[in-house]
């Protein structure tokens, strides 16, 4: 048995989680009829409840917030009926569940908004990135500009989801502040090329993110609400000309906010970790509550990062796509599943929830 600190119990807001390991949030485009977690997915969270933190896929706050085929939503009753027996099932295993709320902004597709507009964003610049759509990946869409008049919905929108995961049942909700979505498009100057309250300087461009952030924590309880941030992430052409005072100013407000989590993309989602220069150190000071490190990642880096108080937990992500008792064969050192990448968006349970546990393999 390892002694290292990842599987060690962790308090995080009002739960004690059983090691330092998060799932990271994973999109798989397996919704079933009305944006609503199926049958699998229950089975596929069930699977995993092993990790401290479970973090779902992203999870669209309002139809206008969808940018990909089949994702789920939290915004109807009947996607809150679905998510129930997804967390009834994680804490009948004895996991901990955070839902991720989201709202892709720019990257979308007219097909999946209503009425078929134009997706949403801070500037109307097209993205030079793709989503998928109808069994394929297409060019996404152009977008308009939000009207000021409109951003006040669009925090409701976050409110409402947040109200929305408690009925579901979740232990917290992360709000999607990353890789090139709707809150990252309007922090980074890349994207945002307004003029009005929410555009021009650091404090302007950040405003959007710090206030969804309060409305979110005021609904449900800043102990129950976290954020995921990518500093430096060029994922669905998103780029900021100087990241380091824009993030160190936005995790100063979500300090301030008594947040109990910051989840931080280490450089390129998916990625090389040293893409730019950036002093995660300078967030995890300015933060008083749990830094969650994320990209890149194995058994090494993680006891080195925990051993050197760099993070509090560590997320790992396509590892468990593969291996859902990752946490035991982590700690046992056991071989790791290969994953198949022409499984991971759409389908059905092939590459989903037919990955073998340990216990499996060694019956064959």
């Amino acid at each position: 048995m390892s002694a290292s600190k990842l599987f060690e119990p962790y308090t995080l807001g009002a739960v004690t989680l059983t090691n330092r390991i998060a799932m990271a949030p994973l999109t798989r485009n397996r919704a079933a009829a009305g944006f609503v977690p199926s049958p699998l997915a229950v089975e596929y969270y069930g699977q995993r409840a092993s990790a401290g933190l479970l973090i779902t896929e992203a999870s669209q706050i309002s139809q206008q917030g969808q940018g990909y085929q089949d994702t789920p939503g939290i915004y109807s009753s009947e996607q809150v009926a679905g998510w129930r027996k997804v967390t009834d099932r994680v804490h009948a295993r004895g996991g901990h569940i955070y839902i991720q709320l989201w709202h892709v902004g720019r990257i979308s597709h007219t097909s999946l908004q209503p009425n078929h507009g134009a997706p949403v964003a801070p500037s109307a610049i097209r993205a030079s990135t793709k989503t998928f759509v109808n069994g394929a990946f297409t060019d996404v869409s152009e977008p308009r500009a939000l009207d000021l008049g409109e951003i006040p919905g669009i925090i409701d929108a976050y409110r409402h989801a947040a109200a929305n995961a408690m009925l579901a049942g979740f232990d917290g909700v992360e709000i999607h502040g990353a890789n090139g979505y709707l809150l990252d498009q309007f922090a980074k100057d890349g994207t945002n090329r307004r003029t009005d309250a929410y555009g021009g300087a650091i404090e302007s461009r950040a405003r959007l993110i710090l206030e969804v952030s309060k409305a979110v924590s005021e609904e449900i309880g800043a102990a129950r609400t976290g954020i995921r941030l990518s500093p430096v992430t060029p994922a669905n052409d998103v780029s900021d000309s100087n990241p380091q005072p824009l993030f160190d100013y936005i995790v100063d407000g979500l300090n301030a906010l008594k947040l109990v989590y910051i989840h931080v993309i280490e450089g390129a989602t998916g990625g090389p970790r040293d893409i730019a220069p950036f002093d995660y150190a300078s967030l995890r000071k300015r933060f008083s509550g749990t830094y969650i490190a994320n990209n890149g990642y194995d058994l090494k880096l993680a006891n080195d990062t925990l051993n050197h108080d760099r993070a509090d937990l560590i997320a790992f992500g396509k590892l468990f796509i593969s291996n859902p008792d990752l946490v035991e064969r982590l700690k046992l050192g056991a071989p790791l599943n290969d994953f198949d990448k022409a499984t991971f968006y759409g389908g059905g349970a092939k590459g989903y929830t037919d990955y073998p546990a340990l216990a499996q393999a060694a019956a064959k």
